[in-house]
């Protein structure tokens, strides 16, 4: 067996199972070994047969066997019984009046039986709580490690429809018992195993999966954890490293139109604003382009940021062109988002107006227009495109689109990327000008982010972190609301419309489930939520909504309605335009809160946080758990996202924080955020290692391991 060998090469797979290990990703035995357990019954602690006492509730792990069932003569009523053996003897199991048991045993070996032993002549367990197990300490345990013998730990792995966790703990024993693990390469140098005191890879992967005691399993789980952050900063530093290789744009950034600029504000920028565009105004005149991640809270002033450096831009000069424009790229993750910031530059450059256009699937724009100098106007594709390559126009406002090749620049110096953190190397080749030079990248995010996933996610980018809110900025009443609340919430809801403001309704799901499907999201949607509250408690006001299903037409008519004032309610998901900018709406409903992270909440209620109105956010959960009730309950209090964050990332997890499929971060390295100074560390280490071997010529296996992970982070 080679690790590189397929499943199906040593192993008979029914078609389930390949469907299933493919859902998972695993397909070679390498694959497989790194399938690690997602927890560990500990059996260390278990009663054996012969010591349980009556009526005291104990778990025995053991053989079920004789499993039957049985109509009683007197009651009439079914009872299964079976016999639970370990190493010390025997005890009966029955289940009363439950006769599905039969079915969902049938085909099971060992279990954990855990209950109180009853009879008043031999004891037996009466209904207790079963749980199937793939196997029974010193059995089926690799022979080479007598040791074995005595582990206490049973590792349960994660599972899909049609492969098991038993099926997963017999299959990786025959891979340790045949040494597969000892021929894979280890990626980690030895002299960082050495200095961090982490185990080999094959010791780990024996450790991993059959640990005798907790100590085994963490010592594993934290090697690996290691491993994958350092792979990942690794891949960073390396990224970073090819940046620092590129020339910059050849543009010289104009400080006293910035000047001008923030002069026309009519109020001061924060200390973080200013410090914000200071480190982008330098990074203007280092040797090689900017690469930076502008982080900043709900209502922080990011716009500021971005129009204040994008001026600087579009007023230099260009290297050896006198007359020339230097150009700016303004990206909008939706088409509904790029009108909105064109029309915000728009309002920003109006002490000194500047060309600008803009480019969507639905039309394109430009300003001023030769009619009225204070509007735009719309303009033919081929027209604008054609004013763009020539470089006649300095800022352009669009989707990712703009990086097509339909869409060329003739000077372009600078790009800024709204809601989109992953921009590699590749699609910046795309961008490059002629003589080669790249431009200068700004990427901004309003999801607060705690520090260890930003070191991590982002550590190819600089950060700038906008911690302070513009004055005149009101907080959020936030108030978590009971079911029997409604009515109130909803008469709160229609004193701030009478008072001409606006409201967001935010459902979890767009349709209403289909009732035929059991485990179908049973959650409000947008489309019952919409005709519901047309037809009752806003029945005086018009009621609008706006989805993913709908055509780029249909949201934008939904949305400038919204904007108009005509829509006064507007009912929506949660990830829909959630930068919209409406500054008269003051209040949200979020229905089933509990299903979103803190941080998400946080974001979405600032979408009523844009005026000197005082706003208000109601959230309504479908839980009764305490646990989550507890969660929404900290918004009440907390307004600062970052905080928040951090609380997220320990209450829930960083996989459900930002979503560990969203950023193709293992699970292994999702625990390893959580540990500021092993993700320092790990960072550390992997920047002197590209600085001494930038092409990882001495470290093979890294590298085929950081190219895997950079492309799989999209960061290519």
């Amino acid at each position: 067996m080679q690790p590189t060998d397929t499943l199906a090469d040593h192993f008979r797979l029914t078609k389930q199972q390949k469907a299933a290990l493919s859902k998972l990703g695993v397909v070679t035995l390498s694959d497989l070994l790194f399938h690690f357990p997602h927890r560990y019954e500990d059996v260390g602690a278990a009663s054996s047969i012969a010591n349980i006492v009556p009526n005291e509730t104990v778990t025995v792990y053991g053989e079920l066997q004789k499993l039957e069932k049985k109509l009683s003569w007197r009651t009439k009523r079914y009872v299964i019984e079976a016999v639970l053996t370990d190493a010390t003897g025997t005890i009966p199991i029955r289940w009363f009046n439950q006769p599905y048991i039969a079915n969902m045993f049938e085909h099971v070996r060992f279990v954990k039986v855990t209950g109180k032993t009853t009879g008043s002549g031999k004891a037996y367990f009466a209904n207790p709580t079963v749980e199937p197990m793939p196997g029974l300490p010193g059995r089926d345990l690799p022979e080479h490690d007598a040791e074995n013998a005595r582990a206490s730990l049973f590792p349960v792995y994660p599972e899909s429809k049609g492969i098991t966790s038993r099926w997963f703990y017999h299959t990786i024993h025959k891979l340790l018992q045949d040494g597969v693990h000892e021929r894979i390469l280890d990626t980690l140098p030895e002299t960082l195993r050495t200095r961090y005191s982490l185990p080999s890879l094959g010791t780990a992967l024996v450790w991993v999966h059959t640990p005798h005691t907790h100590r085994d399993a963490q010592a594993a789980r934290k090697r690996f954890s290691f491993e994958e952050v350092f792979v990942l900063q690794v891949a960073h530093q390396h990224a970073r490293h090819k940046t620092h290789k590129l020339s910059p744009p050849k543009v010289s950034a104009n400080k006293k139109a910035l000047t001008e600029y923030i002069d026309s504000l009519g109020y001061t920028p924060t200390n973080a604003q200013k410090s914000a565009i200071e480190d982008i105004m330098k990074d203007f005149e280092k040797p090689y382009p900017m690469s930076r991640l502008l982080e900043g809270d709900v209502g922080s002033g990011k716009t500021t940021v971005a129009a204040a450096t994008l001026y600087a831009i579009a007023r230099g000069s260009v290297t050896g062109e006198p007359h020339a424009y230097a150009q700016v790229a303004y990206m909008a993750p939706t088409e509904i988002l790029a009108k909105q910031q064109f029309r915000t530059l728009i309002e920003h450059f109006a002490h000194a107006p500047t060309p600008i256009a803009l480019i969507t699937s639905s039309g394109c724009q430009k300003f001023p227009s030769k009619v009225d100098a204070t509007k735009p106007t719309k303009i033919s594709r081929s027209q604008l495109t054609k004013w763009v390559a020539n470089g006649e126009i300095p800022v352009v406002v669009g989707t990712h689109a703009l990086i097509q090749k339909s869409v060329r620049f003739k000077n372009l110096s600078y790009v800024i990327i709204d809601e989109q953190h992953r921009f590699g190397t590749t699609q910046r080749k795309q961008l490059a000008q002629k003589h080669g030079a790249m431009p200068h990248l700004l990427s901004m995010t309003a999801t607060p982010i705690p520090r260890t996933l930003a070191l991590a996610l982002y550590g190819d980018l600089d950060l700038s972190v906008l911690d302070e809110r513009p004055p005149g900025r009101k907080t959020i009443h936030t108030h978590v609301a009971a079911p029997d609340k409604r009515d109130e919430v909803y008469a709160a809801v229609r004193t701030e419309l009478a008072s001409g403001r606006q409201a967001y309704v935010i459902c979890p799901r767009i349709d209403e489930p289909d009732p035929e499907k059991a485990l179908a999201l049973r959650a409000r949607s947008v489309t019952a939520e919409t005709a519901r509250l047309q037809k009752g408690p806003f029945s005086d006001y018009v009621v609008g909504m706006v989805h993913g299903k709908m055509t780029p037409g249909e949201k934008e008519h939904a949305m400038q309605a919204f904007a108009n004032g005509d829509t006064r309610v507007l009912v929506a998901t949660s990830v829909i335009e959630v930068g919209v900018n409406v500054p008269n709406a003051t209040v949200i409903i979020i229905e089933g809160a509990e299903r979103f992270g803190l941080s998400q909440l946080h974001q979405l209620r600032g979408r009523v946080q844009r005026s000197e109105h005082q706003p208000y956010c109601y959230l309504f959960s479908e839980s009764k758990a305490d646990t989550a009730l507890l969660r929404l309950r900290a918004l009440e209090s907390a307004h600062d996202g970052f905080a928040l964050a951090e609380a997220d990332l320990k209450l829930r997890g960083p996989g459900e924080l930002a979503g560990s499929s969203q950023w193709g971060v293992s699970d292994m390295a999702m625990e390893a955020l959580q540990n500021l100074k092993m993700v320092e560390a790990a960072r550390k280490e992997a920047q002197a290692l590209v600085k001494n071997d930038p092409e990882l010529k001495a470290y093979p296996q890294l590298r085929m391991r950081m190219d895997k992970h950079a492309t799989h982070l999209h960061m290519e």
